[in-house]
């Protein structure tokens, strides 16, 4: 499939399916099963103020005005954030810095970190050491052992079938599991996602593991940067062994009750006792590039999760260039301009920062992309294509290379 034409710097072209200031009260939430791992029923009255002071306020910010359109009804996620993926502004939010368990969402800090660490193409034969320590009922995409495995596929086990043997597989290359958990909070703190507390690498509930919706925003938003991450969780369907598997995103391939959201070009979800549903999305429409994230709707119906962010999407496509932000999302600590002797900022930005300005710290990946993206949607196949995805204007990106069938 030819590469579609580059449409511009403020685009991330996804080729998909066609057919298919306020402040308001936080609904009650649903209380968590086993209260000495998991976090109360209401958010903390006061929060972290990264990104902004509103951003450390329980409930729901946002600012409507005339034009701004009114946020979606039945939203029953215990914390949620809709963010513009190239400014940094976060245009709505909901208990954005709760802490919370947040199930293999947290995968993407681990590819963040891991991913460009061994090339594609790199084979690992699997031995029993790499895959102890699993928790019980984890998700698995079905390592054997003794069996040699490309890293390029283990990736495609991490984000397509969320398989927690893949990531301690890439964790014993990484060096183990221990060194790939101080490997991932260093990574975290240099993203200044400073919600978050890692204890496994998978996102298998643990005691004290918590992160926030503002958090996964961030680990999002710098994955995106590799090429490799772009091509991997924007991937519907691959083969891996002897047979074919299938990205568990919902608004990616589609469900009987959740079409493919138009212009969906990944991220990644979860879902555990403890965490309940949580999920991160990005998506274009218009040249627009949003990154929304839902944790643990308090409504527990089938794939409610993706409902709710679909939801947040939509209201995000119509709102922005509308609605004045409540924060946005901070750099990372490497990116941050250092104060000049007189005292004065970089060029066009203030020396002393308030921790709200755009996210990076990730190198881009290198090699090739995988291949191709395909999944059935409304009976049509789906190609997924990328464009030009510039995070920030004050932090560009290179181009996002375009995906080809193979």
């Amino acid at each position: 499939m030819p590469a579609p034409k580059k449409t511009g710097r403020r685009s991330l072209l996804v080729t998909s399916a066609t057919l298919l200031s306020l402040s308001v009260t936080a609904p009650a939430a649903l209380a968590a099963p086993t209260p000495s791992t998991s976090p109360t029923a209401t958010p903390p009255a006061g929060m972290s103020t990264v990104g902004g002071a509103r951003l450390g306020q329980p409930g729901t910010q946002v600012n409507l005005a005339a034009g701004v359109p009114v946020l979606p009804k039945g939203l029953t996620a215990r914390s949620w954030i809709v963010t513009d993926a190239e400014s940094g502004e976060v245009l709505a939010a909901h208990n954005a810095h709760w802490r919370l368990p947040p199930a293999s969402t947290l995968k993407m800090l681990f590819a963040d970190t891991v991913l460009p660490r061994f090339p594609k193409s790199t084979p690992h034969k699997v031995v029993p050491s790499d895959l102890a320590g699993m928790g019980v009922g984890s998700s698995v995409v079905g390592i054997k052992e003794g069996q040699t495995y490309r890293v390029q596929d283990l990736w495609l086990g991490v984000f397509l079938r969320s398989g927690n043997d893949a990531v301690h597989v890439l964790s014993a290359m990484n060096g183990g599991v221990q060194q790939t958990v101080k490997d991932m909070q260093d990574h975290a703190d240099e993203l200044q996602a400073l919600d978050t507390h890692v204890v496994s690498p998978d996102g298998y509930d643990a005691p004290d593991q918590v992160s926030s919706a503002y958090d996964l925003t961030l680990f999002a938003r710098s994955g995106l940067q590799k090429k490799d991450f772009r091509d991997y969780c924007s991937t519907v369907q691959a083969k891996f062994g002897t047979g074919d598997i299938r990205n568990t995103n919902r608004l990616l391939s589609g469900d009987t009750d959740v079409p493919v959201y138009q212009g969906i070009a990944g991220v990644k979800n979860g879902n555990t006792t403890h965490a309940g549903a949580t999920f991160t999305g990005v998506a274009e429409r218009n040249g627009r590039v949003l990154l929304v994230t839902v944790m643990n709707p308090e409504k527990h119906d089938h794939n409610e999760v993706y409902k709710e962010t679909a939801k947040l999407f939509d209201w995000g496509f119509q709102a922005a260039g509308k609605v004045s932000p409540v924060g946005e999302l901070v750099p990372p600590k490497s990116a941050v301009p250092s104060p000049s002797p007189s005292g004065s900022g970089a060029a066009g930005q203030s020396s002393g920062t308030t921790g709200a300005k755009p996210v990076a710290g990730a190198t881009t990946g290198s090699g090739s992309g995988v291949g191709t993206a395909a999944a059935i949607a409304g009976g049509l196949l789906v190609l997924l294509a990328g464009g030009a995805f510039l995070i920030n204007r004050r932090w560009p990106l290179p181009d996002l290379v375009r995906r080809r069938d193979r």
